[in-house]
């Protein structure tokens, strides 16, 4: 992990950026446009987006206007509650395309495992069929905690990806990453900075001192160091500047076991197991 473009590479062999660029709750159009434009030119490649997040065409109107090979970017979207099912997720697939511009995707994920709808193994069979047909090149799955994971694995054909859940030092989900290791899925963080509810931390404030860097930074570099795909969302170029700049130190194994022993097991989004909302 030397710099913003270093890669981990998921199971079936395409490299995924460790560090990107988050877009929820950013504003669709010119707020979202200068946002992704403003990442890109500061080095990011990897952009995350969401269908409920409405402003995939501001994500693709950045991607045009900044004229960047595609083959350089990592574009992830996910299909929304409403849409879960076998032919409404690919039709969600192709209205996202359409919003976005692009021929391919790199990652698309299931957003909710949605438990009382019972219908991500349709909408997986989906995603499936999607990557079979090359239209994408990897697959995954978001808020799935052990059960849904194994669920969804007792008769599917390809092994998801990517898992992106709620990840910082109060929410570490230890037993979710332990099954995701062993099961070659890449661990990703959404919300790293617990909203920045984190960010005056007394234990972590030392050990930002320590190393001369902000909270936040410290917080992003324990999530890579811990082998977690991370992405933070900032609207301000300043701050996208500052949480990328965490490649020129590492934490030690002491500073790393003082930030793991942070988790109360907190959560600042929904629980997975409860979440039903369309």
């Amino acid at each position: 992990m030397k710099n913003l473009q270093s890669t981990a590479t998921l199971h079936n062999g395409v490299e995924m950026p460790w560090f990107g660029l988050g877009v929820f709750k950013m504003q669709d159009g010119q707020e979202a446009v200068s946002a992704v434009k403003s990442a890109l030119e500061l080095g990011y490649r990897s952009i995350d987006t969401a269908s409920v997040y409405r402003n995939e065409e501001g994500v693709g109107q950045a991607i045009a206007e900044f004229s960047i090979p595609r083959e350089e970017l990592f574009i992830t979207t996910k299909v929304w509650n409403s849409e879960q099912g076998y032919e409404t997720t690919l039709a969600a697939f192709d209205e996202s395309m359409k919003k976005l511009g692009l021929d391919y995707l790199d990652l698309y994920l299931v957003h909710w495992p949605m438990p009382e709808k019972g219908k991500y193994k349709e909408t997986w069979k989906a995603l499936e069929k999607l990557y079979k047909d090359g239209r994408i090149r990897a697959i995954g799955v978001s808020n799935f905690q052990v059960h849904h994971l194994e669920d969804l694995m007792s008769d599917c054909e390809i092994v998801p990806m990517v898992n992106q859940v709620e990840y910082h030092p109060r929410l570490t989900q230890k037993e979710l990453h332990d099954f995701c290791k062993k099961n070659k899925i890449q661990l990703e963080a959404w919300s790293p900075l617990m909203q920045g509810q984190l960010l005056d931390d007394p234990t972590l404030m030392e050990i930002a001192n320590k190393y001369n860097k902000s909270v936040a930074q410290v917080i992003l570099r324990w999530d890579l160091q811990n082998e977690v795909v991370t992405i933070p969302k900032s609207v301000k170029p300043e701050r996208m500047k500052e949480n990328a700049d965490i490649f020129d130190f590492e934490l030690c194994t002491e500073d790393m076991k003082k930030i793991n022993s942070l988790n109360e097991d907190r959560r600042v989004g929904p629980n997975p197991d409860e979440f039903n909302r369309e």
